[in-house]
């Protein structure tokens, strides 16, 4: 496939779980990528799969002057930018009477921030581009709200408000914004050490399984391609039909004799 041919495609949280599995799947569909994280021993490795296709760096995504030096070796790189997925977050559980100020902000600095840094920093870029497109990665956690899980839940509805208003403020320099919500996913994030259960419980979807990093990166391909030419501003859960509603059993044939 060549649909991204030409394109150069910036993925923030590239080293490991969805990043990894976008940044490789917009390199299949021919774009050049610019993959950027803190982790930056498993991101070595993620450049090493991409090889020409790509090239990597660290990116402290709450840091402006991190997106700034981060963008210019990209550009120095490959000339341009077409593409933004700001798909680095963190994932915090405590209760409201447990959590700390310092952490909540911490954890708001990454999910949201980090993203309104993305798109502002990368905007002139992909005005001069032509035009582009951006995805946001939020979460189920935008449509329904998780208990022990405040800081997490609030940052991401509120990531997911700042993606409808670039829609309508960038759509002017033919700049589409969209939001992929994945559900509960296959990622070092969700399947930890200290979880051994975790993907098993997860799986209890209608479809009956937790999903692949790589289902997300199919939906990201699709929204930065020009198959989504006329989609911006638009969310695509990514869930198994978790948040569809509540899937009721039958009752055995006999229970009303």
């Amino acid at each position: 496939m060549d649909e991204l041919g030409g394109k150069v495609a910036v993925v923030s949280g590239a080293a490991r779980g969805q990043g990894r599995a976008i940044a490789l799947r917009l390199a299949a569909a021919g774009a050049r990528v610019i993959g950027g994280d803190v982790l930056t021993e498993e991101l070595a490795a993620v450049g090493e799969e991409l090889g020409n296709d790509g090239i990597v760096g660290r990116l402290d995504v709450r840091d402006r002057a991190s997106w700034v030096t981060f963008l210019e070796q990209g550009t120095d790189a490959f000339g341009r930018i077409d593409i933004l997925v700001n798909n680095a977050g963190v994932l915090r559980r405590a209760g409201l009477d447990r959590e700390t100020s310092q952490a909540f902000e911490d954890l708001w600095r990454v999910n949201c921030l980090g993203a309104f840094h993305g798109m502002q920093a990368v905007h002139s870029h992909l005005r001069r581009a032509g035009g582009g497109a951006i995805v946001n990665t939020l979460s189920t956690a935008a449509l329904t709200a998780w208990s022990m899980h405040g800081a997490y839940v609030s940052s991401k509805f509120a990531l997911r408000g700042l993606t409808k208003v670039a829609a309508l403020e960038l759509a002017a320099d033919g700049i589409r914004v969209n939001a992929v919500l994945p559900g509960p996913i296959a990622t070092p994030m969700v399947l930890r050490d200290d979880d051994p259960e975790a993907r098993h419980r997860l799986g209890a979807t209608p479809l009956g399984r937790i999903g692949e990093p790589e289902e997300v990166a199919e939906v990201v391909c699709f929204l930065v391609s020009d198959r989504a030419s006329f989609v911006t501003g638009a969310e695509l859960t990514v869930d198994g039909g978790m948040t569809s509603g509540t899937l009721l059993v039958a009752p055995p044939a006999d229970a009303n004799e």
